[in-house]
C-alpha cells in the first residue's frame, strides 16, 4: 500500500523558516518525481516545487523562488522542503506528492499519482 506522510508544519512568525519531511513507502520512491503543493482556503492547489528522480533537476513556482528548496533522500525514502523567509501568503496546507512522469519535471497536480494527508503551515505577521 501507498504512503506519503509529511510532518513539520506549524505556526511561524513572517520572515521564520521551517522544514516539511514527507517520507515515501509501499512505492519505488527513487523512481519518482518528488513534488510539494499548497492549498490555501478558498484557492486551488498549486504547485510549489518538484524534483527529478535522477539527475536532480528542480522547478520553484515563482512565488518561492530563493525562498524554498527542495531536496530528498533516495536511500531513506524522503523528501524535504525548506522553507525561509516564510511570508503571511504562504499560509496553506501543504502536501507531498510523487509522479511516476520522470523525463521532465511536472508541475500540475494531475500528473502526480501519490499523496500525501497535507499538514498546515501558518505564517503570522
Amino acid at each position: 500500500e501507498v504512503h506519503l506522510v509529511e510532518s513539520g508544519g506549524g505556526l511561524v512568525q513572517a520572515g521564520g523558516s521551517l522544514r516539511l519531511s514527507c517520507a515515501g513507502s509501499g512505492f519505488t520512491f527513487e523512481d519518482t518525481t518528488a513534488g510539494w503543493f499548497r492549498q490555501a482556503p478558498g484557492k486551488e492547489r498549486e504547485g510549489v516545487s518538484c524534483i527529478s528522480p535522477t539527475d536532480g533537476s528542480t522547478y520553484y513556482a515563482a512565488s518561492v523562488k530563493g525562498r524554498f528548496t527542495i531536496s530528498r533522500d533516495n536511500v531513506k525514502n524522503m523528501m524535504y522542503l525548506q522553507m525561509t523567509n516564510l511570508k503571511r501568503e504562504d499560509t496553506a496546507v501543504y502536501y507531498c506528492a510523487a509522479s511516476t512522469l520522470s523525463t521532465y519535471t511536472p508541475a500540475y497536480a494531475y500528473e502526480y499519482h501519490y499523496w500525501g494527508q497535507g499538514t498546515q503551515v501558518t505564517v503570522s505577521s
